[in-house]
């Protein structure tokens, strides 16, 4: 799943060398956290959220082929 995520907010951001995604794991799953700067939130979040959201869409529905269960939480940098 870090690959797949990875690879689709590399395209989205104009510092793709800034796009890190870590994966933790706790008792309903995973949690991956990615990382970008602080000036391409806005490119990964989109207007209304959109973006993020057509992310985690695809990152579930491939959870879900492999019966798994992934959340995406998208954090700044600076964080």
């Amino acid at each position: 799943m870090t690959k797949l995520v990875e690879s689709i907010a590399k395209s989205l951001v104009d510092h793709p060398e800034h796009v890190v995604v870590t994966e933790e794991h706790d008792r309903h799953g995973s949690v991956l956290q990615l990382k970008v700067a602080a000036d391409d939130m806005g490119k990964v979040i989109g207007k209304q959220g959109r973006i993020a959201k057509a992310l985690r869409t695809v990152v579930k529905a491939a959870a879900t082929k492999e019966n798994k269960k992934v959340v995406v939480e998208i954090v700044s940098e600076d964080e």
